[in-house]
């Protein structure tokens, strides 16, 4: 069993949150979490540049002289990538990159990643999270209480309008609601700030591979 400290939003310790590590995979699989983070990554590829192959440009396809006998080097027609005008040698063209892995994957590398996030000590647990009224310094005074400095992931069990108000002007701050973070989400951010309630749906969730997680 694992021991995290719970914090209040002045930075106090208030409690203890017991976690079993078996519920979020046991060890860190280094190899499952790169797997998830290419996909990821890829998943974020647009995929549509496209330049011109020598078939996609004008110009005649006549041989501009002769091959031998001239002098000079041999050449083709004009839309040749060598000529002034002519097409791309190895054109690019317009691809799908997305990858997928099974659900079951996706949620073990997300738990993964928590898990790594609880050994590296970059997590914080919140015995709750609320805000009365939507106002940037009042989530700046948390974060600083919680000596929070870094890139951060907030992800209460559900957000509100006063939450994402209150974060959506800081830097390098991403909240989501707990439910819906993936191991990207997780390991991009330097800490991982989650409230108990979050933290114990996830586990909840790990227990019952069947409950609907956006991952």
């Amino acid at each position: 069993m694992i021991e995290l400290p719970v914090y209040n939003q002045s930075g106090q310790e208030v409690d203890k949150l017991s976690i079993d590590e078996k519920l979020l995979g046991g060890e860190v699989n280094a190899s499952l979490l790169k797997q998830a983070v290419v996909m990821y990554h890829a998943n974020l590829r647009q995929g549509t540049v496209a330049t011109k192959g020598r078939g996609d440009v004008e110009g005649s396809t006549r041989k501009l002289y002769k091959q031998k006998h001239t002098g000079s080097a041999r050449r083709g027609n004009i839309r040749t990538n060598v000529m002034k005008g002519g097409g791309m040698a190895f054109a690019k063209r317009p691809r799908d990159f997305r990858q997928s892995m099974p659900t079951r994957q996706r949620r073990l590398a997300r738990n993964n990643a928590i898990l790594a996030k609880i050994e590296s000590k970059q997590i914080k647990i919140l015995d709750q999270l609320s805000l009365p009224q939507p106002k940037t310094k009042e989530m700046v005074r948390v974060l600083a209480a919680l000596k929070i400095d870094r890139s951060v992931l907030i992800a209460p069990a559900r957000t509100d309008q006063s939450l994402v108000l209150s974060s959506r002007n800081l830097p390098r701050t991403s909240i989501k609601p707990a439910l819906e973070i993936n191991a990207y989400d997780i390991l991009k951010a330097k800490t991982l700030l989650m409230t108990r309630e979050a933290m114990e749906t996830l586990l909840q969730a790990s227990v019952k591979p069947s409950a609907p997680a956006n991952v």
